[in-house]
């Protein structure tokens, strides 16, 4: 019974953490800010938003510990944390059931659609690494 409790506490806290991703807002700017910290100023002219409504996503993603702000004069920017973003995905990896370390044996199907997304998040990740690798020599 005790663990039930437990599992069910730790469900009700996974779920809170998830709703900060709920707004499609705040996706976009984790979305933006993939390519590298940009200030509200930029982050609202992509999304054609107003500077106030960025402003209160990027509160949300900060008290998240999604994004980190550094004040840069008078401005801030805000940038990924890649340190809790890779937490959030070992969290939501824990419930998915493709067949990976932790889940239950899937189907064939599952597996094979499992592996050509690996494949592909590799060939991207390659991709990234050859420019930078190319960026650092010159």
């Amino acid at each position: 019974m005790a663990e039930r409790v437990k599992a069910d506490l730790r469900t009700k806290e996974t779920a809170e953490r998830f709703k900060v991703l709920s707004a499609g807002a705040r996706l976009a700017i984790l979305e933006l800010l993939k390519h590298g910290p940009m200030k509200v100023t930029e982050i609202a002219q992509a999304l054609k938003a107003s500077q106030p409504a960025v402003s209160q996503h990027l509160k949300v993603l900060k008290a998240a510990g999604l994004v980190t702000d550094e004040k840069e004069g008078y401005w801030v920017s805000y940038a990924l944390n890649h340190a809790r973003l890779l937490e959030y995905k070992r969290e939501l990896e824990g419930v998915c059931c493709c067949g990976c370390e932790g889940c239950a044996p899937a189907e064939r199907s599952v597996l094979k659609a499992y592996k050509k997304e690996l494949e592909k998040e590799l060939r991207r990740v390659e991709r990234q690494l050859a420019e930078l690798e190319g960026e650092s020599e010159q």
